[in-house]
Formats: C-alpha cells, structure tokens, sequence
C-alpha cells in the first residue's frame, strides 16, 4: 500500500516539473548583436497565445483635422502612443509588454523624409518600452513600409501577439 502511494505521488511530482519545463519560453537572440529584437521566440504548446488587433495612435493634438499627421504627430510620438495603448490592453488582459512574443509594425512614409519611413523615430520609441532594465524581453519582430494605413495621419500600426503562462 506504501510503495502504490509513493508511486501515485512521484507520478504526481513528475508530471508537474514536465508541466513547468514544458511552459517556458525561448526567446533567441541575434548572434552578436545586441539589436533589441529576438531572432527566434519558441513557445510551447501549453501556453495560451493572446492576440492583439493592430493598435493606432491616439491625437496628441486635438486643434487640428485628424486626419493630418499633425494631429498624430512623427513617427517617434505615434511609436509611443501606439505601444502605450498596447500596454493598457495588456494590462486589461492580466499581461504585460513582457508577454509579448511576436510584432509586427507597420509604419506609413514620413513626408518630411521624402515618404520613406522613419526607422530611427520608430526605434527611439520602441527602446523606450522593449530591451529596458525594466523590461528585457524582447519579442521576435518585423518592421515594414505600407503605402498607407485608414487615417491619412497615421504613421503607425502595430500588432501584437503575447503569450499567458
């Protein structure tokens, strides 16, 4: 009867460290590169995966028609405007940006830079909320140029998908 009980128990112990190995998540960095974007996220099957809608700027200035880039603002202050919101959806959600495994941007041509986009505001936005001391989980992500997105002011769109454990 002893050695059935301790059998059920070292089952029960076993099954629960597999259960924690098989929850952790892998985030792959670049090779020698201290870019602040994983190159791989491995995710196991026992995790659940959040999606996120792509997320748009708030106005930052309420005096002019919303539908020009000033409203919005460059692409630094939209980056900005965008990740917060995502940050309160997550927060809505019991997650945090730390959740988050995958990006993708979509970032409209500045017309002040010749209508190419403006990867370097985008950064300075980004870096402000991923690759932080107080967050340094990076998700796998891509950055690309659109030719335009539903309000003509808008320079940013980003998706997300974040993972619950």
């Amino acid at each position: 009867m002893i050695i059935a009980f301790l059998g059920v128990i070292l089952s029960l112990l076993t099954l629960s460290s597999t259960q924690a190995a098989d929850d952790v998540i892998i985030r792959h960095p670049i090779p020698g590169s201290s870019f602040p974007i994983a190159r791989a996220v491995e995710i196991p099957p026992s995790v659940q995966q959040v999606y996120l809608s792509g997320q748009v700027p708030p106005v930052v200035d309420d005096t002019v028609d919303k539908r020009t880039i000033t409203a919005f603002g460059d692409t630094k202050t939209q980056t900005v405007g965008v990740l917060k919101r995502i940050q309160s959806i997550l927060e809505d959600l019991d997650l945090t940006l730390g959740d988050v495994v995958k990006m993708q941007v979509f970032l409209v041509g500045d017309p002040e830079m010749d209508n190419r986009l403006d990867f370097k505001g985008f950064m300075e936005g980004y870096t402000q909320f991923f690759g932080t001391q107080d967050q340094p989980r990076l998700p796998a992500r891509s950055v690309m140029q659109v030719a335009g997105l539903a309000n003509p002011g808008w320079l940013v769109e980003i998706e997300v998908t974040a993972v619950r454990l």
